[in-house]
């Protein structure tokens, strides 16, 4: 297996949380935690206020690869991540990532990506990295 890193472009997801977002996430999820629901209890948190569930920022970085590999991110990704910081209603994030290597055998390339999720302040929200292995026929249609 040989490594060579080449420009495999991802597309980014940019999303603002909202309150509603917030809410719907805590309904379907069940984590009904007042950090992410009521007012009072959250702003009297070290967090000053309402934040986004982890898991639903999360899903942002997920929604990233799914456009970038499809099935094959849904069949084989693979992620490590650190939150490292709370979103708030009305922050704008992008979750962006960076090819770091590429290995290659006869029937596969294994695609190794360090991800960011960050703030419209540039502050970091998730980082970590992520797996995804591709067909070699396939490889190049990305």
């Amino acid at each position: 297996m040989t490594t060579m890193v080449k420009n495999v472009n991802l597309q980014s997801v940019t999303k603002t949380i909202s309150n509603k977002q917030i809410s719907d996430y805590a309904n379907a999820s069940g984590d009904r935690n007042p950090l992410h629901l009521d007012d009072k209890f959250a702003a009297s948190t070290r967090f000053g206020g309402i934040i986004a569930h982890g898991m639903l920022t999360l899903a942002f970085v997920n929604e990233m690869f799914v456009r970038s590999f499809g099935e094959y991110w849904l069949q084989n990704g693979s992620l490590k991540v650190r939150f490292k910081g709370a979103s708030y209603p009305k922050d704008r994030l992008a979750a962006t990532g960076t090819l770091i290597n590429e290995a290659i055998d006869s029937n596969q390339h294994q695609l190794n990506y360090s991800i960011l999720l960050s703030n419209h302040k540039d502050e970091e929200i998730i980082t970590g990295s992520i797996r995804v292995t591709v067909p070699k026929n396939d490889r190049d249609q990305l």
